[in-house]
């Protein structure tokens, strides 16, 4: 197929947006204006085609700067990178958060996902849209999870446009938490020739009609709002000694200062002492394994990357947790972004990789802010660069911000989206180990897992793996929300059961389920709670761990209301690439609506058909989404009865 946009012409505007980022063209062929020495040989398509991967960034710098993505800009972007505008146009139509029609330059996202949803995100949405007419200027979406569950029902307005005043650290989000709202920049993304533009950005959580009103038609200058409490309800309490979470509320966020007074850049010296291929040795004797979900042994990874004889290597930090009920490394990056850098310098050094790539969800503008922050403060003192610590090793880290696809979140997705390419999965072999980014060897984790590396490289391998249990070492973070009095990101030893887990959270009265994994995970009933946390305990007990989402629902929430928006979700997240998933996500969600208010017999036949079309999804759908989009509608039906 073939796309071509006719006269359309971009404005200054939208020049002006894609030219800070990659910089002003060098010739006709890239969008300057024609000269004669153009009419007599062609320049700069080689080098163009070289920067595919500014695709995305450069569609980011257009959303950002004008609020939408029109057939002019989009033609002039496809002529400074060389891409075919059909597959450009696949792209910016691949990503919620981008539009290719007009819209208003303010954008409310207000969450429907399933913590929001059971914190009353309909009624929320309704009145918002009710209130928020035509001439308000400001576009209302429902939106998937926000990751701001702990604070549920939440909204994120998203003000396009050049901000008025610089992106200060300390400022970077918000109306959390307050009554009403203000409009803050989320930080600047580096490009390889320049900045992107400033945008408006304001959360509000938990939200009220009125505060997020309020949060999406302030002025700019509004005055800011306080930042919010921690997420972290172990701070401050007489619980055992936090490993993962010990600074945040602790030590200041903005200041490296603080974070080497708290232990900060010890681990990477010791790393450098150690050597690269010891501290694989410790990873692996740690039993580190991926907190992300597929639990894959980290020091394996490692050494696996690490042994390739094709060069460069790449080190990728995965932290686009798009799963609804995870937040646990949005935590993280807001409240101790410096050591999520201190720990990709040392996977990188482990691997023997000089360029990082950090893939953060578009829709986290704080942690955006502040792990922007943290990066340009390492770079200044020499943490980062071209000597890092004075030991003669080069290492950088680039920014991607995602734009809303929950697919990304898998490794092969997330590398598509990083060259300029639609976010679809891969298929394998060939492993990211061997080919990954860019073609290269690349080593890819989240955010948690690389976090974990610190404590092992502080404490000893055999003092990690002490913690836990002997097939699941060390702490383990699990996002609690949903019915309980203390929502939050809990630090606990695998082994702990989840009613202990609860019992720190408050669960309320009249419990009716859990829901462990997220939308992607499964139910399991109040006379379930001894489950131990871990991988292999949750195995047993036909359920999984997933990234530690744990979502407890009373009595008062409907549970056919919860699996239909599940099934929601999977359609709308589906890639498309795969037949299964793309049909299959369909399927389950039409007949989730034609049984939300049927029981028994009247519901039998399409029960049948949903399990066998959630068969299909399993066993053909290329990647995890197709294949875990059934699982936890089949364990409502079959662990809680939920239409009998």
């Amino acid at each position: 197929m073939d796309l071509r946009f006719g006269d359309s012409k971009p404005t200054d505007e939208e020049r002006a947006a894609v030219d800070a980022l990659l910089g002003p063209p060098e010739s006709s062929w890239e969008g300057a204006d024609r000269s004669d020495a153009d009419l007599r040989w062609a320049r700069g398509g080689r080098e163009a085609r070289d920067r595919r991967d500014q695709l995305l960034p450069a569609l980011h710098a257009l959303n950002d700067r004008v609020g939408w993505i029109s057939e002019g800009a989009l033609d002039y972007v496809c002529r400074r990178l060389t891409v075919p505008p059909a597959e450009a146009y696949g792209v910016a139509t691949f990503y919620a958060m981008f539009s290719v029609r007009p819209r208003p330059a303010t954008v409310l996202h207000v969450c429907t996902d399933l913590a929001c949803t059971a914190a009353g995100a309909s009624e929320l949405c309704a009145t918002v849209e009710a209130r928020l007419g035509p001439e308000s200027g400001v576009k209302v979406e429902r939106s998937p999870c926000l990751g701001l569950c702990e604070r549920a029902p939440a909204t994120l307005t998203i003000r396009a446009g050049e901000s008025a005043r610089p992106a200060l650290e300390d400022e970077a989000v918000q109306a959390e938490g307050g009554s009403g709202g203000a409009a803050h920049g989320d930080g600047k993304g580096k490009g390889r020739r320049g900045r992107n533009t400033l945008h408006a950005t304001a959360v509000c959580a938990p939200a009220t009609p009125a505060r997020a009103i309020a949060a999406a038609t302030a002025p700019e200058s509004a005055p800011t709002e306080p930042a919010p409490e921690t997420a972290v309800p172990q701070t401050g309490t007489p619980a055992p000694t936090l490993t993962l979470l010990h600074r945040i509320g602790t030590a200041d966020p903005t200041s490296l200062d603080d974070y080497r007074a708290h232990g900060g850049y010890t681990a990477l010296r010791r790393a450098f002492a150690l050597g690269p291929a010891a501290v694989i040795r410790e990873v692996t004797d740690a039993g580190l394994v991926g907190r992300g979900g597929a639990a894959f042994p980290t020091g394996r990874k490692w050494q696996a990357t690490a042994a390739q004889p094709d060069h460069p290597h790449y080190l990728v930090c995965n932290a686009d947790e798009s799963e609804p009920g995870t937040f646990k490394d949005r935590v993280l990056m807001e409240g101790d972004p410096y050591a999520l850098v201190e720990a990709m310098t040392i996977a990188a050094y482990a691997t023997g990789a000089h360029r990082g790539y950090l893939y953060l969800r578009g829709e986290y503008p704080r942690a955006l802010a502040r792990v922007t922050h943290a990066i340009e403060q390492a770079r200044t003192r020499g943490l980062l660069g071209d000597d890092v610590l004075g030991q003669g090793y080069a290492f950088d880290i680039e920014i991607r911000r995602g734009a809303g696809a929950y697919i990304c979140g898998e490794e092969t997705a997330l590398f598509n989206s990083i060259e300029g390419h639609r976010g679809e999965p891969r298929s394998k072999p060939p492993f990211p180990v061997e080919k990954g980014l860019f073609g290269k060897p690349t080593v890819e984790n989240n955010v948690e897992t690389l976090v974990n590396v610190l404590p092992i490289l502080t404490m000893g391998a055999e003092a990690y793996a002490a913690i836990g249990t002997p097939a699941s070492t060390g702490p383990k973070l699990f996002c609690v929300s949903g019915s309980v009095a203390r929502p939050g990101v809990y630090e606990l030893p695998f082994g702990a059961t989840l009613g202990d887990l609860l019992a720190l959270a408050g669960v309320r009265d009249n419990l009716r389920a859990v829901l462990l994994g997220g939308a992607a995970g499964g139910f399991v009933r109040p006379d379930e709670l001894d489950i131990p946390l871990t991988f292999e305990g949750t195995r047993e007990a036909g359920t999984t761990l997933g990234s530690g989402v744990v979502m407890a629902f009373d009595d008062t929430v409907p549970l056919p209301r919860l699996l239909l928006r599940i099934a929601e979700f999977f359609r709308d997240e589906s890639c498309g690439q795969c037949v299964p998933c793309r049909v299959g996500t369909v399927r389950q969600e039409e007949a989730l609506h034609r049984i939300a208010d049927r029981t028994g017999a009247a519901a039998a036949d399409d029960i049948a058909l949903l399990r066998e079309v959630g068969r299909a999804m399993r066993d053909a759908s290329i990647c995890g989404l197709g294949q875990t989009a059934w699982n936890a509608v089949e364990s409502a039906i079959d662990r809680l009865g939920a239409y009998e």
